[in-house]
């Protein structure tokens, strides 16, 4: 399993949010590229970044920070947060991102997304942030129609091959990953799943890999020393 420490961007800092509330928001450091270096320096071989407040705008508010990071560490870094135009995917892939996470635009515009699927193949993944088991979008202020599976089944269809799924309950809440949900969707979907939220254990990361799971996203557990990333790769592997 591919183990991807997280960086949250507002503001120019790495910072966490609390289930997704911005009102509950910790700054965890000023300098984000530092964080990614140190990243790199436990063994992480790539990172999840996402543009909070580029999520909550609907346009990139990070990108020079996130070209640092690609420049200054070499990883693998997928970008996710306010990705809803062609030339923002550009943008990102031209800055050296490996690949661009679409989450809102996957649910509400699906023109956008088969484009993107067209163009970029790969390089493009699917966030699907679930709360009450709908796919929630614009930072998880809104509930979308579709409920997870119905989603990654139109996903699948669409030649998505990475989806990010997020359990919106657990996230930074320290209560361990939803093992049941993501065991399922491996199961049930021909899809790499990456686990988000609540992951906050050493064990979360053994279980997750006996299920199958393709990755997981190590957040607030690693900012606040519950997991040691040099072990959970080494576990992962």
């Amino acid at each position: 399993m591919k183990i991807f420490p997280a960086i949250d961007l507002y503001d120019n800092k790495a910072v966490r949010l609390y289930k997704g509330d911005y009102a509950q928001m910790t700054v965890y450091n000023e300098n984000p590229v530092m964080v990614a270096r140190a990243f790199k320096e436990q063994g992480a071989m790539q990172i999840h970044v996402v543009d909070l407040a580029g999520a909550k705008l609907g346009v990139p508010m990070h990108m020079d920070v996130v070209r640092k990071i690609v420049d200054e560490t070499g990883l693998f870094v997928e970008i996710g947060g306010g990705i809803r135009t062609m030339d923002t995917i550009e943008k990102y892939v031209s800055a050296g991102a490996s690949r661009v996470i679409i989450g809102t635009s996957a649910v509400t515009d699906e023109a956008f997304l088969q484009e993107a699927i067209a163009k970029y193949g790969d390089k493009i993944a699917v966030g699907a942030d679930i709360a009450d088991g709908k796919v929630a979008i614009k930072g998880w202020l809104e509930k979308s129609k579709y409920d997870v599976y119905a989603f990654l089944e139109k996903m699948q269809a669409f030649g998505v091959k990475t989806v990010i799924c997020t359990d919106v309950s657990k996230d930074g809440a320290m209560k361990g990953a939803n093992q049941a949900l993501y065991k399922e969707l491996t199961e049930k979907f021909s899809l790499n799943i990456i686990a988000s939220g609540g992951v906050s254990s050493i064990e979360d990361i053994k279980t997750l890999t006996k299920n199958g799971v393709y990755g997981a996203i190590i957040g607030k557990a690693y900012y606040i020393g519950a997991i040691d990333l040099k072990e959970a790769i080494e576990v992962a592997k």
